[in-house]
Order: structure tokens, then sequence, then C-alpha cells
């Protein structure tokens, strides 16, 4: 108990989530007896980052930034509108259309809801959509981040939970497809209530095939790091090599990014990479810690006696995960509480992929829900909408993604099917 006061008495004061771990950790010792572990704790921190997996954290992050700032997430932006803007509520649908895209791409719902709102909201209030509604589309479609490959969630989750990354960045293509949907779903509601949404805009066709060749070569990034990983030609870490040598060949070729940008871009992976390494390292030696003294153990027991059903067991982990999301980013909560449950979802015979795409989107959806929510923030700076009314129009899309997630957690073929058949797992 004196951990946890410690751990969220740091946070609420305002520490760094990484100081806030390893105080937890150090008070647990302490508290138990344990402070024989103290000179064991630099040897934990260079085995926890001494995994080849964490290579990808870098590249994927240098993959976003340069698609940024070289103008190739503006040029997806305008295939969406020309494949679905000419349907009622065309721009909402190109809105969503782009973060599916985009998502492939930036792999962090931050990153991505942070770029989508400059880009869309701004052209959607333009053609006559609301504010609130406009960044209730952006904000729930950047949640497909951190779910359709490449994740970071997805990797992180990898590296904690001692799990191949590539069969989990092909669990999440199913699941994103079916957020993908639910999304439309809400949209098209939208549009059937009386003329609540502008009708669209068809693109001319001369037009409409110029965008579409321009925004091709974008495009075929994604696709060749899934194709990449499924044909097992490439492992998640060389697929994020390809994809940001890809990206900077773009980028200087549609002559919008210039080499002075690199030495600003390659600082913001580095710290950015710094950061989440850090909550990694910080975050093992509190497991290794607990598991020391059976806390894990101790929890098996604890939720056998609760249920030994895994559905009921994964609606469990949803409700922590959500309530740990709404203070929480996303990041650490997957790296406190996953290492923690492993053993639990050993136990239960949960396929251990599942329980990644389970947990990932759980997580996740604390980015958009009060009283933190990031995700909500950013939206609110650039729709200029109090949180109040943004919040409430995000409601039906969480909703939808709430539904999503319970059909998952329930059908788990719909995170399994896709590997299996891959050969990943």
């Amino acid at each position: 108990m004196i951990t946890l006061l410690v751990f969220f008495g740091l946070l609420l004061a305002g520490f760094p989530i990484f100081g806030a771990i390893l105080a937890g950790a150090v008070v647990f010792m302490a508290s138990n007896d344990l402070t024989v572990l103290y000179d064991s704790i630099p040897i934990q921190f260079y085995g926890a980052l001494e995994i080849n997996g964490l290579l990808a954290i870098p590249l994927f992050l240098l993959v976003g930034e340069i698609m940024n700032r070289g103008g190739l997430t503006q040029r997806l932006v305008a295939v969406a509108e020309v494949l679905v803007g000419g349907f009622k509520g065309g721009l909402a649908y190109a809105n969503l259309a782009t973060n599916a895209m985009a998502a492939s791409i930036l792999g962090s719902a931050v990153a991505q809801i942070g770029v989508m709102s400059k880009v869309m909201i701004p052209e959607m209030e333009k053609k006559g959509y609301g504010r609130a509604f406009s960044g209730a589309v952006t904000v729930s479609a950047g949640l497909l981040g951190p779910i359709i490959p490449p994740s970071m969630l997805m990797i992180i989750f990898g590296v904690v939970a001692v799990q191949p990354i590539a069969p989990l960045f092909i669990a999440g293509i199913v699941p994103g497809l079916l957020v993908v949907a639910a999304l439309g779903a809400v949209i098209f509601a939208h549009g059937l209530v009386g003329d609540s949404l502008p009708g669209g805009v068809p693109a001319r066709p001369q037009d409409g095939w110029k965008v579409l060749v321009a925004g091709i070569a974008p495009g075929l990034i994604p696709v060749v790091v899934i194709v990449g990983i499924m044909a097992g030609a490439m492992t998640p870490t060389e697929s994020g090599a390809v994809a940001a040598m890809i990206a900077l060949v773009l980028a200087r070729a549609y002559r919008e990014f210039d080499w002075k940008e690199l030495p600003g871009i390659l600082q913001a992976v580095a710290v950015n990479t710094a950061t989440i390494t850090g909550l990694i390292a910080a975050a093992s030696v509190l497991s290794w810690v607990l598991a020391f003294e059976g806390v894990p153990d101790r929890l098996v027991e604890l939720i056998a006696g609760l249920t030994d059903s895994p559905l009921a067991f994964l609606l469990l982990v949803m409700v922590l995960m959500l309530a740990l999301g709404m203070f929480l980013e996303s990041i650490s909560v997957l790296i406190v509480v996953v290492p923690i449950l492993m053993p639990v979802v050993t136990a239960l015979g949960i396929d251990p992929i599942h329980f990644g795409v389970v947990c990932t989107m759980a997580t996740v959806l604390g980015l958009v829900t009060p009283p933190v929510g990031p995700g909500l923030y950013i939206a609110m700076v650039q729709a200029n909408v109090p949180m109040g009314p943004l919040f409430r129009a995000t409601l039906p899309f969480l909703a939808a993604v709430l539904a999503c997630l319970v059909l998952i957690a329930a059908v788990p073929a719909l995170s399994t099917w896709l590997p299996a058949v891959a050969g990943g797992h």
C-alpha cells in the first residue's frame, strides 16, 4: 500500500513517471526488507534495455517525423478526400480514412491526433462542420494509431510481455479495420439525422487522378511494412529501417524536406526514445522486485478466486486499463501493469497475442477520456472548443470503439486468426 501511495503521490506532485516508478520500487524494497537488492538495480536496468525489439522504436519514430515534416501526410489527406470526399459528410469520412492510412505510419495516437488536428479540424470548419464534431472525429480516429500496424504500443507490449512483435503487428490489422467500420457507422448515423453533415464535393476526374498518383507512393510505406513482415522477408526492426529510408527518399523527391531539418528530427527521435526506454528500464526494476516477493503469484490466486473465465478476466483488465489510462500515459500503463498480469494470462490459458491487442486498445481509450485525456486537450486547442462539448461529441465514437473492444475480447479469433494464417503465431 505504501508503494502505491508513494507512486501516485509523486505523480500528483508532478514528478516524472520514470522517477515515480523507480521510487516506488525502492520504497517497496525498503518496506519489505529487500535492501540487499539495491546493488542489482543497475544490472536490471541494463538487462531491460538489452533487447533487440527496442531498436524498432526509434526507427518508427523516425518514420513518423519524416512523414510529418516531408509533406507525405498531407498527400494521404488529399487521397482520402478524392476517394470518399463526394459522399454526404465526405470530409468526415476523409478524416477517418486519412487516420487509417496514417495510423500504419505514425504508430502513436498522441502524434496522430496532433498531426490530424492541425490538418483536418480547420479544413472541416471551413466546409461547415461543427467544431465539436470535427474534433470528435479527429480524436476518435486518432485511436487507430496504436492498433493498425506498425504500432508503438504493440512494440512496447512485446518487449515487456516477452512476445514476438511481428505477430502482434499482424494481430492489429483485423481489429483496426473493425474499428474503422464502427467509426464510419457513427459518421453515417450522424448524416442520417437531418442536415447535420454538409454534402460532399466530388473531385474532378482529371484532378482526382493527379492526386491519387501523387499520393500512391506514401501509401506504399505501410504496405511494404505489413507485407514484408507477413512474408517473413523482414523483421519489425528491419521494416522500420526500410520504411524510414522510403519516407526520406520520398520527402526529398517531393522537395518538401530540407537536410537542415534532419538534426532536429534526430534530436526529437532521440529524446522520445530515451523517454520510452527509461520508462521500460524503471518498470523492469519494479516488476523484478514484485516477482522476487511473489506478488504476481498472489495476484494469480486472487483472480482465480474471483473468476476462472478468460472473458471475465479480460473485462476486468479492460476496466483497469481504462481507469489507469485516464491518469497515466498509455506506454506507462502497459509497462507497469502487463508484466504483473502475464502470469494470470498464462494460468487462464489466454493467448498472449490476443491479450496484447485487448490491452493496447483498452489503454489507448484513456487518451480521450477526462480528467487527463491528452488527445482531448490537443483537439481542444485546435478546434477552440471547451472540454465538455468536445467530450459529449466524442461519446458516440468512444461507445463504438468500446463495443469493438468487447467483441474482440469475446472472440479471440479476430486478433489471432491472421497471425496464424501468416505463420507467425
